[in-house]
Formats: structure tokens, C-alpha cells, sequence
């Protein structure tokens, strides 16, 4: 009989909204944001200034964390969803104390425990956001996302290397904060374990089981691929562009300040989807990659002008912003309800796919070509999905019941 004096708020848990996720990927953005920029500086010094060993690392963390990706669904079967998603917070948590350790040992560990926080905690928001939001609501939700994460990701990387160069533990301590508040936030939405749906059929009886599943739907295949090369596309950026002008007398700040100035474009999401909504999301996948492509093609003229790939690589980020907008929309609408969170996975583990390929393809160009070489393996990449998208079917990403795409 006291129920009726308890507060709607605590009777009942309200249904998450597409702005309480943009909300979550703003804090996880802040945090991640004063980061990107710090870790390549700090792995390229404690591996005594050596792009092919930091490429080697990298593949090492990328490989570890694909293995631990695709487990995760599998640990969620014995977990309940909201304590993975905590501990994978939990690990942003502990590596930030062993980056301000450091050394050739502690500092690659430190990464490696960030990119298992980073993909778990991608798993479980996918499997969260397609529980909650409807399928047509899905790019409004992509581009709230970017929105609330724009100026985290503007702010983040050059404020980061500030912090750094002022006294080296300071932005791990601010991250520390950030990962705290996004568990805080987390339970405070109190999102639970998702949606039960049942199967028809039992569940897979090993983590690997559903990659077949996965092979036999080209859609899922297409989606995924354009999250790989996209990936890739900023891995290069952010990853080999500091390194890039260090080597070639730029300074270590250059590539920070041109990575925050690049991710203002995050404010012009709401056109990108806009534009892609006019043209269509095959033809908009397709020329978005193109002028990617051409964009990593120049940078690697680089090694005559350097000015000339920091400019190109800097234009190339406006494409792979529209690549965030808009090209993770094909997986998203292809994905079946009771694969919600095995294709989580799957999809997640386009970071450490893309974390494996960029610097193992890497590490064989830098045998034989300086870091321009790079720049232009990775405009190959890019372009190789122009084909792929060319099988999108055009009328994909329109609301059921449209006849005909306006034109454009």
C-alpha cells in the first residue's frame, strides 16, 4: 500500500533514449579524446623512437583485443550484461595508472587494457542501442551520438598533449574522472541486462559459432567492411600522421592540433546526414570513399612538400567523419533482433581488425618506404570500397512505404 507514495522514477526504470547514448558516448569520448593523441607519443618513446616497432605493437594489441572481442558475447552468457559492461570501465580504470608507470613494458600494457576496455564497452552499447532504439531511429541516434561527442573529440587530443607536456600523469588522472563518471552515468540509466529475446533454436554453444551466421549475410559483410577501412582510415591519421611530423621537423603538436581542428566537423553531422539522405546511402558510401581515397593519395606526395599530407590528411578527415555519420547505417539495418548481441560483436571488432591490418600492412611498407608509403597503401584500402558499396541496394536506408528517392 505504499506504492502509490514511492516516486515513478524509482518504481519504474524509463526507457532509454536516443540522447541518454549520445549522452554515454560523450563522456566516453571526452575520455578517449585526451588520449588519442598522448598514446602514439608515448609509445613511440618508450620504444625508443621506432615507427616499425610501434607498428609491431600495435598489431600485437590488435590481435589480442579481436580474440577478446569476439569472447565477449560469450562471457555475457555468464555475466550479466550491465557487469561486463563495468568491467570493461573497470579497465580504463586500471591502465591509466600503468601509463603513468610507463616503460617499454607497463606502457603497452596500459594500451592494450584500453583498446579491451574500448570494445567491450562498444559490444554492450550496440547490443544496448539496438534493444532501445527503433530501427528508423538509428541515424537520428548516429548522429546525436557525434553531436554530444564533437567537441570532446575537437578539445580532447590538443588539451591532452597540454596536460602531458605540463606534468605526464595529469591527462591519465583526468581520464581516471571521465571513466568514473561514465560508470556513474551507466548505473544511473540503469539499462539492465537489454532486452530477452528468445531464440526459435538453442544459442551457439561456442563464441565462433555465429561468425557463420555472419558469413552467409552479405549485408553484414558490406557494413563491416566499410567500419574496417574507415577505421583504418583514422588509425593511419592518428597514429602515423605525429609520427610523420616529428621525422620530417614538424614538431609533436602539429598532428594534435590538426586531429582536434578536424573533429569540429562532428557539428556538421546533421548535414552530412542530410546530404547522404538526398542522394541516397549507396551513392553517398560510394563518393565519400572516393574523395577519401584521393585525399590519402596526395598525402603521400608528402615526403616532397610535408605541409602537403597534414592538408591532405586533414581534408580527408571531413570524409571519414561522413564515414561515421552515415557508413556504420548498412550493418546496423541488416542486423536480425535475435542476433542483437552476438552481431555486436562481430561488428566491434572492426577496431581490432582494423587495429591488426593498419600497422601489419604498415610494418611491411616501412621495410621499404618512409611513412608516406603508408598514406598511400591506406588510399588503396579506402578506395577498394567503392566496389564493395557498389553492391549496396539503392533503396537501402529509405522509411518503408517510399516509392521513389526524391531526387537530388
Amino acid at each position: 500500500m505504499f506504492s502509490r507514495n514511492i516516486p515513478d522514477i524509482l518504481r519504474h526504470a524509463r526507457i532509454p533514449g536516443v540522447k541518454g547514448f549520445a549522452v554515454l558516448n560523450g563522456i566516453e569520448a571526452s575520455l578517449r579524446g585526451l588520449l588519442v593523441s598522448i598514446w602514439p607519443l608515448v609509445l613511440y618513446r618508450a620504444l625508443s623512437d621506432d615507427a616499425a616497432a610501434v607498428s609491431l605493437y600495435y598489431f600485437g594489441i590488435g590481435l589480442s583485443s579481436l580474440f577478446f572481442g569476439l569472447m565477449v558475447p560469450w562471457i555475457g552468457r555468464f555475466l550479466p550484461r550491465r557487469w561486463v559492461y563495468t568491467a570493461g570501465v573497470g579497465f580504463y580504470l586500471i591502465s591509466c595508472p600503468l601509463a603513468i608507470v610507463g616503460g617499454p613494458v607497463l606502457t603497452p600494457l596500459a594500451l592494450l587494457l584500453t583498446s579491451l576496455a574500448t570494445v567491450t564497452v562498444s559490444i554492450c552499447t550496440n547490443a544496448y542501442v539496438m534493444d532501445y532504439i527503433a530501427r528508423h531511429d538509428l541515424g537520428r541516434g548516429e548522429t546525436l551520438k557525434m553531436i554530444y561527442a564533437a567537441v570532446s573529440w575537437a578539445a580532447g587530443p590538443v588539451i591532452g598533449v597540454m596536460l602531458w607536456k605540463y606534468w605526464e600523469p595529469l591527462p591519465f588522472l583526468a581520464a581516471m574522472g571521465f571513466a568514473a563518471l561514465l560508470l556513474a552515468t551507466f548505473w544511473y540509466m540503469r539499462l539492465g541486462n537489454g532486452k530477452l529475446i528468445t531464440r526459435a533454436r538453442a544459442p551457439a554453444p561456442n563464441p565462433l559459432a555465429y561468425l557463420g551466421r555472419f558469413f552467409r549475410q552479405p549485408r553484414l559483410i558490406a557494413g563491416w567492411l566499410f567500419a574496417v577501412l574507415r577505421s583504418s582510415g583514422w588509425w593511419v591519421y592518428i597514429v602515423y600522421l605525429p609520427i610523420f611530423c616529428i621525422e620530417a621537423g614538424l614538431g609533436d603538436q602539429v598532428a594534435s592540433a590538426a586531429f582536434s581542428v578536424s573533429n569540429t566537423f562532428l557539428f556538421l553531422s546533421p548535414l552530412m546526414l542530410r546530404w547522404m539522405q538526398r542522394r541516397g546511402l549507396k551513392r553517398a558510401i560510394r563518393i565519400t570513399f572516393a574523395a577519401c581515397a584521393a585525399c590519402f593519395l596526395l598525402a603521400a606526395f608528402g615526403q616532397v612538400w610535408p605541409p602537403l599530407a597534414v592538408i591532405a590528411l586533414f581534408t580527408s578527415s571531413l570524409f571519414l567523419v561522413m564515414l561515421d555519420a552515415f557508413g556504420g547505417l548498412p550493418f546496423l539495418m541488416a542486423v536480425r533482433p535475435a542476433e542483437r548481441t552476438e552481431m555486436s560483436a562481430v561488428y566491434s571488432s572492426y577496431r581490432d581488425v582494423s587495429g591488426i591490418l593498419s600497422p601489419g600492412v604498415a610494418w611491411l611498407v616501412l621495410l621499404a618506404l618512409p611513412i608516406t608509403g603508408v598514406f598511400a597503401a591506406c588510399a588503396g584500402g579506402l578506395a577498394s570500397m567503392i566496389a564493395v558499396a557498389g553492391r549496396i541496394h539503392p533503396r537501402l536506408g529509405e522509411p518503408r512505404g517510399t516509392n521513389a528517392r526524391q531526387p537530388a
